[in-house]
């Protein structure tokens, strides 16, 4: 038998626990290319709410609807196959998570063009890594810096949501180049570990107006913005940037979970500075991932990058996990440790 978290309900407003359930079924025998894999490690990542949402934006993956098992990116074994690519025991990272076993098969989905079916030599390094510095997370934040942002060692870079998976690569990478790293965070134990532990600028955004906060840590303005936020730190950062300035659109947390915002008010000033905005999706840029796991992994054995996980134990806390994710309750990545892990 296998579980799977499932959609119960529409969420109306934050998502809460009751909203999801988790739903046991048989496990079918698997087709010629299918592989079954046991899964360890499940990725819980913001970005699914979007999907429980009655509509998605154009060009994102479909509404999933009550009763649908919800997915996302994983880590397992696998323990029966009749995919000639794939052997028994092999780490296979795919995108059927947030259930027990999955079936993974030739036509397997991406999300946004990441995360097909891949077999992964940890080493070693801890496997869950792979779903996080050394997996999506890492290759957002890599993307983002130097290939949106194309930041340089003279640059002054706003990092929102900065204690968050990509947030917190995505600070320390731009600070290991040199660049003047500024990082706003939800609460003062997250302002604390980011001044005390990383030594990174670093202001609440509930404490004082955002304007007011980048104007202290950052008199002159911010040449770029990494922005996981949007919503009134988007508009912060419009008025902030110098002219020429840069931001990187990686996400939206602030509208996922039920909040809807209205869209900066001070756009022009993209006009009157000269400003360059652009989106992304780490999908777009798989042929960077190696680029980015040599430096990435070289910089966390050296321990010149710190790396925090916030783990929740067994399928049955996979709702609790992505709940106080989306409440800005974990600190870096979010992960489900599965018992068979």
């Amino acid at each position: 038998m296998n579980r799977h978290l499932c959609l119960a309900r529409r969420p109306v407003g934050k998502l809460s626990g009751a909203d999801l359930t988790l739903v046991e079924t048989p496990i079918p025998s698997l087709e010629p290319g299918e592989v079954l894999i046991r899964n360890t490690w499940l990725s819980i990542d913001p970005s699914i709410r979007i999907q429980l949402a009655e509509s998605t934006p154009d060009g994102y993956l479909p509404p999933l609807q009550p009763g649908d098992a919800l997915t996302g990116l994983a880590l397992g074994i696998v323990v029966e196959t009749r995919n000639p690519n794939f052997a028994t025991g092999d780490l296979v990272s795919h995108t059927l998570g947030y259930r027990e076993f999955a079936i993974v098969g030739p036509d397997a989905r991406t999300i946004g063009g990441y995360g097909a079916p891949t077999r992964i030599d940890p080493r070693a390094l801890p496997p869950q890594w792979f779903l996080g510095p050394l997996g999506s997370a890492g290759l957002t934040a890599y993307v983002g810096l130097f290939e949106i942002l194309e930041l340089t060692s003279a640059d002054t870079l706003w990092v929102s949501s900065a204690a968050g998976a990509v947030g917190l690569l995505a600070a320390q990478l731009a600070k290991l180049r040199g660049a003047t790293v500024i990082g706003s965070a939800g609460s003062p134990e997250k302002v604390t570990f980011l001044r005390d532990d990383l030594g990174i600028s670093a202001f609440d955004y509930h404490d004082d107006p955002l304007s007011e906060s980048l104007a202290g840590l950052a008199p002159g303005g911010i040449d770029a913005y990494f922005d996981n936020v949007g919503g009134d730190h988007l508009t912060a950062a419009l008025d902030a940037l110098c002219p020429q300035g840069r931001i990187a659109l990686c996400g939206a947390v602030s509208e996922y979970d039920g909040v809807a915002t209205a869209g900066p008010p001070n756009l022009f000033t993209m006009v009157s500075k000269g400003l360059r905005m652009r989106g992304f999706r780490a999908g777009s840029f798989t042929h960077l991932q190696e680029p980015m796991r040599q430096e990435v992994a070289g910089y966390l054995a050296d321990g010149r990058l710190t790396y925090r996980e916030s783990v929740f134990d067994g399928i049955e806390q996979a709702s609790a996990a992505l709940v106080a994710m989306l409440s800005g309750e974990t600190t870096g990545k979010t992960l489900c440790r599965l018992r068979s892990a």
